[in-house]
């Protein structure tokens, strides 16, 4: 009697999208190492990958880590970027433009970067309204302040926050426990989107880690007037104390390292905002005064 076929159980659909991008991986390496007539002996001996491994790698078999593709970038004389697939969500027109940047001097990377963020804000001035966004670490008074703001200019304070909260139902640190950050971040993008489309003027204040989702942050750029609220350090973790928020000290010694290092790591992204409010050292008053005239530049229809 003929033994029934069985059939190979299904391969779940992230693993399907890890070998997509492994093969995707390997043959930007076939490619880069076949433009410059390289052998596969010649790329194993600059990189100090063995043949076989490489063999692997071009084939979608291999799993480099990023240590070994940053020595194969190296020998092959390209940029990392080069090695890892950038058509996912992107256009030809957007590859394009990052292809022509791969091949200017890092040099003159930050004068072009800066033409193109003028260019950007000029052209979607009116596009942010008199919509006022408040960004930075918690701790930094971006409610308090905001709450105030709101009340002078006569607009509702929207905290982003507590729309996600009542949108799905359970605060946000059940949600990322539930969900996953990365749904929650879904959720960060879609009540935004909602938010702006509902409200030519607002005061929006914003969680900490907005700049995390490069997408949501740069919608966030483009539709309203961002402020970066900024504070010393140790005010940062002081006033969330002050508010009976023992988080940043629960069960971490290494509490005040680590929001330096977070700090460290966003400063970039908080800096892109449009003006920046240091609130180190002030009184709520004299915060606030500050922030009215910032507020003020963004006056009839978002313009300065």
């Amino acid at each position: 009697m003929a033994r029934a076929k069985t059939r190979a159980p299904e391969k779940p659909a992230s693993d399907v999208r890890l070998d997509a991008f492994g093969a995707a991986v390997g043959e930007l390496v076939r490619i880069a190492r076949a433009k410059r007539g390289m052998t596969r002996r010649q790329l194993a001996q600059d990189s100090g990958a063995s043949e076989r491994y490489l063999a692997q790698i071009e084939s979608g078999q291999g799993n480099p880590s990023v240590i070994m593709l940053k020595a194969i970038a190296e020998a092959l004389d390209v940029p990392i970027i080069e090695l890892l697939p950038r058509t996912n969500g992107r256009s030809e027109a957007l590859n394009h433009i990052l292809d022509v940047l791969l091949r200017l001097p890092p040099s003159e990377l930050p004068a072009i970067a800066a033409l193109i963020e003028s260019q950007v804000a000029a052209d979607l001035a009116p596009n942010r309204a008199r919509r006022i966004a408040l960004v930075g670490l918690r701790g930094a008074g971006k409610s308090t302040l905001g709450q105030r703001l709101a009340k002078h200019l006569g607009s509702p304070f929207i905290e982003l926050n507590r729309v996600i909260e009542q949108d799905y139902g359970a605060s946000v640190p059940d949600l990322i426990e539930m969900a996953g950050l990365a749904t929650f971040r879904r959720y960060e993008r879609a009540c935004l989107e909602r938010v702006i489309a509902g409200h030519d003027a607002a005061v929006v204040a914003t969680a900490g880690g907005i700049v995390s989702n490069p997408e949501t942050y740069v919608l966030l750029l483009r539709r309203t007037h961002t402020v970066w609220v900024k504070a010393r350090p140790d005010e940062h973790m002081s006033r969330v104390m002050e508010q009976g928020d023992f988080r940043p000290m629960a069960q971490n010694r290494e509490a005040m390292a680590d929001l330096v290092a977070i700090l460290d790591a966003r400063r970039a992204d908080y800096a892109r905002a449009e003006a920046e409010l240091d609130t180190s050292g002030d009184a709520v008053e004299e915060s606030f005064a500050k922030l009215v005239k910032i507020a003020a530049r963004y006056g009839k229809g978002g313009q300065r």
